[in-house]
C-alpha cells in the first residue's frame, strides 16, 4: 500500500517538473553552503591536530624566550640536566622554488609526537637519514616537487603527515638552513613533572608562550563565524525547500483525498511522505555535497591565508574528502527535508475525506496566522536580547544574533501585510486597489522567499558594515601606530650599537621599540618601553586617557594597558597596575591594539630597562623625510636579517592584504546567500504562475491586457523586493552593532565603532531589486504569452 500511494504522490513531480527541479535545486543548494563550510572548518581543524601532534603532542607546553630571541641551546642542555622533559624546536622561514615554507625543525629523540612517519619498510631508514648530515626533509607530496629542484636543500621526502605549505626536517638541519646554529625558537616541556627544580629557577629567561591558548580562542570564533554563515545559508536555502513542498502538499490535496476515499490508511500516507522527503534529500544532499566540496575548494586558499596571517596558524590549501563533514551535510539534508514535509504530514494526518482541495485555500487562511506570527518575533528578539545579560561568551552573542534574524523575519509578512492595507487604504482607482489587494492575497505564498531574502540582505548589510568598519578602524590605527618611516633590527647587539651610532646622525629620531614577556594578572602578556617623543604623543591611538597621560608614562609613574587586557579583567582608569617585578603603576591610559590575542602594557623606556636590565634592544622605529635614501645607506653598510629593514608603506601593504583575505571568504558566502534567496523568490513565482489564473481571468475579461498584467507582476516583484530591503535596513544595521559591540569583544577582546555606509545600502537594494525582477521575469513573459483560451479555460472550471 505504501508503494502503490509513492508512486500515486510522485506523479505529481512528473507533471511538475519544473517544481520539482526547484525542489531539488533548492535542498542542494542549501547543503551545499553547509558543507563547504564543514569542509573548511574540518580540513582547518585536522591542520591543528597534525601541528599538535608533531610539535609536542597534548601533554608538553611550548615556552619562548621573555625577550622574544633565539633562545641558547644550553638552556635547552641545563633542563634536561635538571631532569625536565624538554624538546627543543626551530622554527623560521624557508624560501624555496619561488615561494615561501614554514621550515620547523624538532628532536625527533625527544619530541613527545612525530609527523615524521614515512610508512612501510622504509620508515626505519628514513628517520636514520632525518637525523644524519645532509638531513632530509619532509614535506606534503604536493609540496615535495618544487623544493626537490633547490641544490642548497637536502633530499626532499614525501610525508601525509605534513601540511602542504610547511616542511619539517631535523633540528640540526634547520639550524644550518636558517642560520640559527647554537639557538632555538622554543622548547616543548611538559610541567607536570614533580620533584624538581622549578623551572623559572633552571631557567628564567623562558616564560610559556601565551598565543598557543588565544590563537585557539580565535581560530575557534572564526570557526564558530563560518559555521554561523553556513546554518544561515542552508535555512536561507530551506525557505526554498518548505515552500516548495507545501505548495506541492495543496496541490495534492485532491490526489489525497482521492486516496482516502478509495482506502488507503492515513498511515500509508504519512509513512509515503516521510519516505519521499527522506529519498528526495538523500538525492539533494549527495549533490549539494559534491556543489559543498567545490566551493569549499575554491575558498580554503582564503581560509588558510587568514588563518595563517591573522592568527599564525597553518593550514594547508588542499582540501581532503573526510566522512565527517559529508555524512554532515547527508544528515542535515535529511533533518531539513523532514523538518520541511512536517507540515505537510501534520495537515495530511487532520484532512477529512470531505475537506477542500482548492489549492488557493491555504492561502487565504494563512492571514490568521499572521498575528501569532508577530508574537514569535517579537519573542524571538526579546529572547536574543535578553541572552546577553543572562549569559556570556561567544555563544550567548550568536544566541543575540540568531534572535535578531530570526525575530526579523517571523516579523516581516506581518509587517508587509500592514503595510499593504495602508496604501490600499490611501489609493484610489480601481486598479491600484485591485493591484495592492492582490499583493496582499500573494503575501502568504510569497511569505518565505520574502522572507529568505529579508534574511540574505540583513546578513550583508550586517557584515558589510562589520567589514566596512572594521576597514575604516584598521586603516586609520595602521596610519597612527606606524607612524614612523622605517623600521629595523639588528642581529645582536653589536650590531645595534653600531646601527644606533649611524643612525643618530643619519635620520631624525631613532624610537626603540624593546619588550619582554611576563606574566600580567595571571596570564602571558608583553611589556613595551616607549621613549618620550612627540610621535607617540601625536600618533598613538588612546581608547581613553586622563590629563597628562604620557607625561605619566615618560615618569615611570603611569602604566597604559591595551583594550583586550582592560576588558578582560575590568580595569578603570586611575587603578593601581602590579608591573611585574616592579612597582604599582597607575593606569592612566587604554589603547587600541587590534589583532593581538595577548595583554600588552606599556611603560617608560627607563622603567623598562631599570626592571629588565637583560630587554632585547635590537628593534627600532626610524623617523626620516627621506627614507628611502636612509633605507639604501643601511643596507650598504649593515647585514641585517632577513625582514630587519622595512618601511612602513610595505608594513601597511602586508597588513591591509591580510584583512581583505580575512574577509574574503565571508563576502563569497554573503553573495552566496544573497543568491539562494533571489533563487527561492524565483521558485516561488514560478510555482504561483500557473495557480494565478483564477485571479488574473476576471481582470483580463474586464480589458486589461496580458503586457499589463506582466508589468504589474514585475512591478509586483520590485516593490515587495523594496519593502523587503527597507525592512532588512534596520535589521542589518542591529546585526552589526550585535557584531561588533558584543560578538567582536566576546571573540577578539576589542570593540569598533560603528561606521555606516549608505552607498553600500543603495547598492544592496538596487542588487535587490534586480534579483526580484530577474526572478519575476520568467513568469511575467510567460503570462504575456500565454494563450486568451488559457483565460477562459478558468470561466469553465470550478475553481
Amino acid at each position: 500500500m505504501i508503494w502503490r500511494v509513492l508512486l500515486t504522490l510522485a506523479a505529481h513531480w512528473r507533471r511538475h517538473a519544473g517544481q520539482f527541479a526547484t525542489l531539488f535545486v533548492g535542498l542542494a543548494l542549501a547543503v551545499g553552503l553547509w558543507t563547504s563550510v564543514q569542509a573548511i572548518n574540518a580540513e582547518a581543524r585536522a591542520s591543528y591536530d597534525a601541528a599538535s601532534a608533531a610539535l609536542g603532542g597534548a601533554g608538553a607546553q611550548r615556552y619562548e624566550a621573555v625577550d622574544g630571541m633565539p633562545i641558547p641551546v644550553a638552556v635547552y642542555a641545563a633542563l634536561r640536566r635538571a631532569g625536565w622533559a624538554a624538546s627543543p624546536v626551530v622554527e623560521g622561514e624557508l624560501e624555496a622554488g619561488g615561494a615561501v615554507y614554514t621550515l620547523t625543525g624538532i628532536d625527533p629523540l625527544t619530541a613527545p609526537g612525530s609527523a615524521m612517519g614515512a610508512g612501510g619498510d622504509g620508515e626505519g631508514a628514513l628517520a636514520l637519514a632525518f637525523i644524519t648530515a645532509p638531513g632530509v626533509l619532509l614535506a606534503a607530496p604536493e609540496t615535495v616537487e618544487a623544493l626537490q629542484g633547490e641544490p642548497r636543500l637536502p633530499p626532499v621526502e614525501a610525508s601525509a603527515q605534513v601540511e602542504p605549505g610547511a616542511v619539517l626536517t631535523d633540528i640540526a638541519t634547520a639550524q644550518r638552513l636558517l642560520g640559527l646554529e647554537g639557538e632555538v625558537s622554543a622548547i616543548l616541556i611538559d610541567p607536570s613533572r614533580q620533584g624538581l627544580r622549578p623551572l623559572d629557577a633552571v631557567a628564567p629567561q623562558l616564560a610559556q608562550a601565551g598565543g598557543e591558548g588565544d590563537v585557539a580562542r580565535l581560530t575557534n570564533s572564526f570557526h564558530l563565524n563560518l559555521t554561523a554563515f553556513g546554518f544561515l545559508s542552508f535555512a536561507v536555502g530551506l525557505f526554498i525547500v518548505y515552500a516548495a513542498i507545501g505548495l506541492a502538499f495543496e496541490q495534492r490535496r485532491a490526489s489525497l483525498r482521492t486516496l482516502r476515499a478509495l482506502g488507503a490508511p492515513l498511515w500509508s500516507l504519512i509513512a509515503a511522505f516521510v519516505l519521499e522527503a527522506v529519498v528526495l534529500a538523500l538525492a539533494a544532499g549527495l549533490a549539494g555535497v559534491l556543489l559543498g566540496y567545490g566551493v569549499a575548494s575554491a575558498l580554503l586558499p582564503d581560509v588558510a591565508a587568514t588563518l595563517r596571517g591573522l592568527y599564525g596558524a597553518d593550514v594547508g590549501g588542499g582540501l581532503t574528502v573526510r566522512p565527517g563533514w559529508i555524512v554532515s551535510g547527508l544528515a542535515i539534508a535529511v533533518i531539513g527535508a523532514l523538518a520541511a514535509t512536517a507540515q505537510s504530514v501534520r495537515r495530511a494526518a487532520a484532512m477529512g475525506l470531505l475537506a477542500s482541495a482548492r489549492p488557493r485555500a491555504w492561502a487565504r487562511a494563512s492571514t490568521r496566522r499572521l498575528g501569532l506570527q508577530a508574537v514569535g518575533g517579537l519573542a524571538f528578539i526579546f529572547a536574543g536580547l535578553a541572552a546577553p545579560e543572562l549569559g556570556d561568551g561567544i555563544v550567548a552573542g550568536f544566541m543575540l544574533l540568531g534572535g535578531l534574524l530570526l525575530g526579523a523575519a517571523l516579523l516581516l509578512p506581518p509587517a508587509l501585510a500592514l503595510v499593504l492595507a495602508g496604501l490600499q487604504r490611501a489609493v484610489s482607482g480601481a486598479a491600484a486597489d485591485w493591484f495592492l489587494a492582490d499583493t496582499r492575497q500573494q503575501l502568504p505564498s510569497l511569505s518565505l522567499a520574502l522572507m529568505a531574502l529579508m534574511l540574505a540582505l540583513a546578513a550583508n548589510l550586517g557584515v558589510g558594515t562589520m567589514v566596512g568598519s572594521f576597514r575604516a578602524t584598521f586603516t586609520g590605527w595602521l596610519d597612527q601606530r606606524l607612524a614612523a618611516e622605517v623600521y629595523v633590527t639588528a642581529r645582536d647587539e653589536a650590531q645595534a650599537r653600531e646601527l644606533r651610532a649611524f643612525l643618530e646622525t643619519e635620520a631624525d629620531a631613532m624610537l626603540p621599540i624593546w619588550e619582554t614577556r611576563r606574566e600580567l594578572l595571571g596570564a602571558p602578556g608583553e611589556i613595551y618601553g616607549v621613549a618620550d617623543h612627540a610621535t607617540y604623543r601625536d600618533n598613538w591611538p588612546l581608547l581613553t586617557a586622563q590629563n597628562g597621560a604620557w607625561d605619566a608614562v615618560a615618569a615611570g609613574e603611569g602604566v597604559m594597558v591595551n583594550e583586550q587586557l582592560w576588558r578582560r579583567e575590568d580595569l578603570r582608569l586611575g587603578q593601581a597596575f602590579p608591573v611585574p617585578g616592579g612597582p604599582e603603576l597607575s593606569i592612566v591610559a587604554v589603547y587600541s591594539d587590534y589583532g593581538n590575542p595577548r595583554g600588552q602594557i606599556l611603560i617608560g623606556i627607563d622603567r623598562l630597562t631599570e626592571l629588565y636590565p637583560d630587554v632585547s634592544r635590537l628593534r627600532y622605529a626610524v623617523r626620516t623625510e627621506d627614507p628611502d635614501t636612509l633605507m639604501e645607506a643601511v643596507r650598504a653598510r649593515f647585514d641585517l636579517p632577513r625582514g630587519g629593514l622595512v618601511d612602513q608603506q610595505s608594513v601597511k601593504r602586508f597588513s591591509l592584504s591580510v584583512f581583505e583575505r580575512t574577509f574574503a571568504v565571508t563576502g563569497a558566502l554573503n553573495v552566496l546567500t544573497l543568491g539562494v534567496a533571489a533563487f527561492a523568490m524565483f521558485a516561488s513565482l514560478t510555482t504561483l504562475a500557473s495557480m494565478r489564473l483564477p485571479q488574473l481571468a476576471p481582470v483580463w475579461a474586464l480589458g486589461m491586457t496580458r503586457k499589463t498584467l506582466a508589468r504589474l507582476e514585475l512591478a509586483r516583484a520590485a516593490a515587495l523586493a523594496a519593502l523587503t530591503f527597507l525592512a532588512a535596513l534596520p535589521a542589518g544595521l542591529a546585526l552589526a552593532w550585535a557584531l561588533l559591540a558584543v560578538v567582536n569583544v566576546e571573540a577578539f577582546g576589542w570593540r569598533l565603532p560603528l561606521h555606516l555606509f549608505p552607498l553600500d545600502w543603495l547598492r544592496l537594494f538596487a542588487l535587490a531589486l534586480a534579483a526580484a525582477v530577474l526572478a519575476a521575469l520568467l513568469p511575467a513573459r510567460r503570462l504575456s504569452s500565454r494563450p486568451p483560451r488559457a483565460f477562459l479555460a478558468v470561466f469553465a472550471q470550478e475553481r
